[in-house]
């Protein structure tokens, strides 16, 4: 089972990578709710709302494996 999952997590990889130009074109990082501060020399950043889609997305798709 975990071979299995790393497997699949190494070929996700993979396959991001290789998407990168196109992923990268997407909003995630910059959508409301997350959350930037900038000041000189200094940048702080917290993605909440992405960090939320993400997880409601990967607990969809595992749960959609285990069926």
């Amino acid at each position: 089972m975990i071979q299995r999952a790393l497997v699949v997590a190494g070929v996700l990889l993979v396959v991001a990578g290789l998407l990168w130009p196109w992923l990268r074109r997407l909003p995630f990082g910059r959508l409301p709710g997350d959350i930037v501060v900038e000041k000189p020399g200094f940048t702080f950043y917290l993605p909440i709302t992405t960090m939320i889609l993400v997880s409601a997305v990967i607990s969809l798709v595992l749960w959609l494996f285990r069926r």
